[in-house]
């Protein structure tokens, strides 16, 4: 038994206490933080900084909200993917937003959307091309982002998708369409908003008003679908064909950056090669 009369390390202490805290609310921002342990905001910076560089802790770049790592989580990392993939994902995008001008998020596939874990968007700050927040969630055909999940993914499961999409007594125009959308995209190694669809789906109405452009790219893990990233720009800001020319190759080095990530981490956890579905379940939810 430690010595009773040995005293505590205080600094430690309190670094415990906001690690704690941090698994305790399983995100929080610097002024939570600093209402909830009573520390000076500088002090709970160095402290952060500590922690994170410890491996502890890490900040998502949408809202910059500190979380607890993956690597010193209790439960089993596979557990909660999603949140491993957008850690995994975050340095990536921070990178992406520093070589492309325009914003970015990481979606994860849904039963009838795919939903964002993570953006750079805030490393921007352009009122015209403000992507997010996280949970938002987009549509499989009429987001860029969606498309690229959708048009990458195994047949087996867009079949599925598409099938609660589709609407009540089918519809063979709007069937025929997507098969085009899906030839399209696969062949030219990303998704656009355009061509609009006929089905009434989520987001349908913004993605026609909103006057924004987007590519996107699908992350593959094991040439497995688990997400997709994308770049939005405002239409009258930037020509479509040069935004492709231009940072196309960032956006899928970015994409391909994240997977070997990914991969690399079910090698560490003894796990590799067992195919992605293993670690990321597929449109699970």
């Amino acid at each position: 038994m430690i010595e009773r009369k040995v005293k505590s390390v205080r600094a430690l202490e309190r670094g415990l206490d906001v690690l704690l805290e941090i698994h305790r609310s399983r995100a929080a921002s610097l002024r939570e933080l600093h209402d909830s342990t009573g520390l000076p905001k500088a002090t709970l910076l160095r402290m952060l900084l500590t922690l994170s560089k410890r491996g502890l802790v890490w900040q998502r770049l949408a809202d910059g909200a500190f979380l607890p790592s993956r690597l010193h989580k209790s439960m089993d990392w596979r557990a909660d993917s999603n949140a491993a993939l957008a850690e995994l994902a975050s340095p990536h995008l921070a990178e992406l937003s520093r070589r492309v001008a325009w914003p970015s998020i990481l979606a994860v596939p849904r039963l009838d959307h795919v939903e964002i874990i993570e953006t750079n968007s805030a490393m921007n700050r352009l009122d015209s091309a403000m992507l997010g927040p996280i949970g938002v969630k987009l549509s499989y055909i009429h987001t860029a982002t969606g498309r690229a999940y959708l048009c990458a993914c195994d047949p087996v499961e867009r079949a599925a998708i598409l099938n609660r999409l589709r609407p009540a007594g089918g519809d063979p125009a709007g069937d025929a369409l997507i098969e085009k959308i899906v030839r399209d995209t696969q062949a030219r190694g990303y998704s656009e908003r355009r061509p609009p669809h006929p089905w009434p789906d989520r987001n349908k109405t913004e993605v026609a008003t909103d006057g924004r452009r987007s590519i996107a790219v699908a992350v593959m893990v094991h040439d497995h679908a688990v997400g997709a990233i994308n770049t939005t720009w405002p239409g009258h800001r930037a020509d479509f064909r040069e935004m492709v020319a231009k940072h196309l190759r960032t956006l899928q080095a970015a994409a391909a950056a994240i997977g070997k990530a990914a991969e690399a981490e079910e090698e560490r956890f003894g796990v590799y090669g067992a195919g992605a579905e293993a670690v990321f379940p597929a449109a699970a939810e």
